[in-house]
């Protein structure tokens, strides 16, 4: 006999149960999601700060912290390489222009002076001696063209004489034809002896500059060298103080180190790390004011560094008032620096709820102060003192400014004030 077979069903009683519970969880997590929002939350008013919002002027700017530094840095270059020999000053002494501050030694460049020294004098020889040959030559050159003027002299004469002569028909035709030729080979003689005493004036001529020339350029270089020696002695360029002047005894300097810098103590600048958020704000040109022994100097920003290392930026302030009396470079000043027009807006005190909550509410005291409800608030900018508030908050408003860590997402906070 055929048995009929009960289909069994995809749901089980545990099942029912399992859904039950896990709705009756669900219920209970959001009634206490809604309750950690919504519900109030007693603190002690000593746990709390409390601050008046007010309306009143608000300045934009940052606080700074900067290095007193020389406005004028010069580097001390070594000019020629050698080994130290003596050093005449420390770091951190003050030095006048053209003082000794270390001395080198370079037996090869010392070497090379008495090598030019010896040139120039073999030099000056061989051209003294150049000059009194030409002098010679000049001198015999004249001789024989004194010779071929009375050469050419007595020609004509007798030329003129056998002409007259021949005339008279007292001579023969070979006399006269005679010394008609001898006169006329001891004119053009004479012709060219002059020509050759014109050219050899100007050969002569040049050759005297050329020697001269030789002669200054080894005089020239026989001097650089003398520098290049005195150069060994390493001297201060400028007035001032001398800074990171590190060199040792023994120590082997190559051309063109440095040697150390000379800070020029004549006028100073302040320099600052700028955090980059600023890097669009800050210009040259803005102004800022100094704080020291409860006297303000007004400083202005001379040079912004464009890189950025490790989040910050250098700026470089100069004095344009005062500078503070007994300054001294490495000393830390404090300095405000204007980033815009003061404007008239509602100011609420720094706090730690900033920290907190990024500024985006505040709770906000009942005029009771019994309780203060969460409000959402709109910061625009803060300096080191105010934050300005462009939106929700109103004057006279008393506003909680200290850490909201404790109070999470309640919205009410009941104040009690036992």
């Amino acid at each position: 006999m055929d048995r009929v077979i009960e289909q069994k069903t995809k749901f089980r009683k545990k099942h029912i149960s399992y859904a039950i519970a896990g709705v009756l969880f669900m219920l209970l997590f959001g009634t206490l999601l809604f309750n950690s929002r919504s519900a109030s939350m007693h603190v002690q008013s000593r746990n709390i700060i409390v601050a008046q919002a007010r309306q009143g002027v608000f300045h934009d700017y940052i606080r700074l912290s900067g290095n007193v530094k020389p406005k004028t840095t010069i580097l001390l270059t070594a000019l020629e390489s050698g080994i130290v020999e003596q050093r005449l000053v420390n770091s951190g002494a003050f030095v006048k222009k053209g003082d000794t501050l270390m001395i080198l030694r370079n037996n090869n460049l010392q070497k090379e002076v008495y090598d030019a020294e010896s040139q120039y004098m073999e030099k000056q020889n061989s051209n003294r001696d150049a000059v009194i040959a030409l002098h010679k030559e000049k001198l015999a050159m004249q001789q024989q063209h004194l010779s071929a003027k009375i050469e050419a002299s007595r020609s004509k004469r007798s030329f003129e004489q056998q002409k007259s002569l021949y005339a008279d028909g007292l001579t023969t035709r070979e006399e006269y034809l005679r010394a008609k030729e001898n006169y006329e080979l001891a004119h053009s003689n004479l012709q060219l002896l002059q020509e050759r005493l014109q050219q050899d004036s100007l050969y002569r001529e040049l050759q005297h500059i050329k020697m001269t020339q030789s002669v200054d350029n080894m005089s020239k270089n026989l001097e650089l060298a003398h520098r290049r020696v005195d150069n060994l002695h390493v001297r201060a360029t400028h007035d001032g103080q001398l800074a990171s002047f590190d060199a040792q005894l023994g120590q082997n300097i190559s051309e063109g180190s440095v040697l150390g810098v000379i800070n020029v103590l004549d006028d100073y600048k302040i320099q600052v790390q700028i955090d980059e958020r600023y890097i669009d704000r800050v210009t040259t040109g803005l102004s800022g004011v100094l704080e020291r022994k409860e006297k303000n100097y007004d400083v202005t920003i001379a040079t912004v560094y464009p890189d950025v290392k490790e989040g910050q930026f250098r700026a470089d302030f100069i004095f344009t008032s005062a500078v503070p009396e007994n300054i001294r470079v490495g000393q830390t000043y404090y300095l405000n620096l204007e980033l815009g027009e003061p404007v008239q807006a509602i100011l609420l005190p720094r706090g730690a709820f900033f920290a907190s909550v990024g500024g985006k509410y505040v709770y906000v005291l009942s005029p009771d102060g019994s309780k203060a409800v969460r409000r959402p608030i709109k910061i625009a900018r803060q300096n080191v003192e105010y934050y300005e508030v462009v939106e929700g908050l109103e004057q006279g408003e008393q506003v909680i400014i200290s850490s909201y860590d404790p109070f999470g997402e309640c919205e009410t906070l009941i104040i009690d004030r036992k």
